[in-house]
């Protein structure tokens, strides 16, 4: 993405980096906090990262658009080789189309007919995830009375027992492939499946539980004769294979990655598509501790692009700071933001402050406040300019309608870096 050059033209009326017009860079200090920023080397990092991981592996990649709903994002991924991209709902469909994504896996259903009309719309092929006999034949029924012209190519989703959505047996499954095979406005275009709904766990019996499902959704795939896609492969699609999240995507391509075959050398042409998403912009706690590079003996790793920039508004206690920072700013459904740094500005300049957030702690947010805890001889001051470390970039990034673009590259040592552009979101 080209930073823009004219910040009152690049922000949204509901902005929350407000400031004068001037040209970039703007320096972090004089915005007003809460800012979010991303580190656009490491982005990129992480990006060509996971590109490259996935071209080694022999897979194709869908990244998840939710994490960041940034159609400029989107297309940094798509520029490093992405096959296409993942998207949850028939809005977030429609912004990837608008987008211009040639190939979107929508992880999810709409029974609306104006929405699956604009689903089949020429442009875009949007494969739309069906897990019931009775959702197919509400969505044929719905495109039947809109007087679709092309069939929506659907994907037949496998769940497991304590899942989330997608049918719970093989034949619950196969029930759902023949009733897309007699509907007049559907196309198999293969299955799909998530095993992160199953457990979040790295341990061994986790693990285990995540090999089972996928042999299962292998099984699936091997139980439908290549005839059950002869319509899909004659209108140029390639049947789709997609499973993979954030967190077990080396165990999609040991368990399903045999199964790529985008030339049809060895039978139907086949593309394994992983869907992870969160991998963008990783993160300094959930993912950090989950992501299968830290399982992966000398892979290369992720870098958190992602920090909330907040200051100290109140010390009303020796041993507690308040942050103007809260819930409407940050994540907080899979652990607190945590505190890497302060900066603070006097006559002399901005300087880093050493030791200053050392064995501070957020213990809690409200709405618009982050309590930290600190130890009695904490240097941390009323003013600070203090930087903090998310967990969970999906339920953070949503928050903001635009983030502020830095290019830090996690150089160390630190100077407080400047603002280069901002990045729009589409919530």
């Amino acid at each position: 993405m080209t930073p823009r050059t004219d910040p009152s033209a690049a922000l949204p009326a509901s902005s929350k980096v407000a400031f004068t017009p001037r040209p970039w860079p703007i320096p972090l200090d004089e915005l007003p906090t809460p800012v979010l920023t991303i580190d656009t080397a490491v982005l990129d990092h992480n990006i060509d990262t996971m590109a490259r991981w996935c071209s080694e592996a022999g897979v194709d990649l869908a990244p998840h658009g939710k994490t960041t709903m940034a159609p400029d994002i989107w297309q940094r991924q798509l520029d490093a080789g992405a096959w296409g991209i993942t998207v949850a709902t028939a809005y977030q469909a429609e912004v990837a189309r608008e987008a211009g994504v040639r190939h979107i896996i929508f992880a999810g259903t709409t029974f609306s007919t104006d929405a699956l009309l604009l689903l089949v719309e020429p442009g875009s092929d949007v494969l739309m995830w069906v897990d019931s006999v009775a959702t197919v034949h509400l969505v044929d029924a719905a495109l039947e009375r809109g007087n679709a012209t092309r069939p929506l190519p659907v994907l037949v989703e496998l769940g497991a027992r304590g899942g989330r959505t997608g049918a719970r047996t093989l034949d619950a499954a196969l029930a759902v492939a023949a009733a897309v095979r007699d509907a007049d406005h559907l196309v198999l275009a293969g299955v799909a499946g998530y095993e992160g709904a199953l457990t979040h766990g790295i341990d061994a019996e986790s693990l285990q539980l995540v090999d089972d499902y996928l042999a299962t959704l292998i099984e699936f795939r091997d139980r439908l004769d290549g005839e059950s896609f002869t319509q899909w492969l004659d209108l140029g699609g390639d049947v789709v294979l997609t499973a993979g999240g954030s967190v077990y995507f080396d165990r999609v391509v040991e368990a399903l990655g045999f199964r790529h075959d985008p030339d049809g050398v060895r039978g139907v042409r086949t593309r394994v598509v992983l869907r992870s998403g969160a991998y963008v912009t990783h993160d300094h706690d959930l993912y950090r501790r989950l992501t299968p590079f830290e399982r992966i003996e000398n892979a290369d790793r992720f870098l958190p692009a992602l920090d909330l920039w907040a200051s100290v508004i109140s010390k009303p206690e020796a041993t507690l700071a308040l942050l103007n920072v809260g819930r409407r700013d940050t994540a907080d459904d899979e652990g607190l933001p945590i505190l890497i740094e302060a900066y603070r500005t006097s006559a002399q300049g901005v300087r880093r402050v050493p030791g200053a957030v050392e064995a501070a702690r957020v213990t809690g947010l409200n709405d618009q406040h982050a309590f930290v805890e600190l130890p009695p001889e904490s240097s941390l001051a009323i003013g600070d300019l203090v930087r903090l470390g998310i967990s969970h970039p999906c339920t953070t990034i949503d928050k903001w309608t635009d983030i502020a673009t830095i290019d830090d590259g996690r150089a160390q040592p630190r100077a407080l870096p400047a603002v280069s552009g901002v990045i729009l979101t589409c919530f």
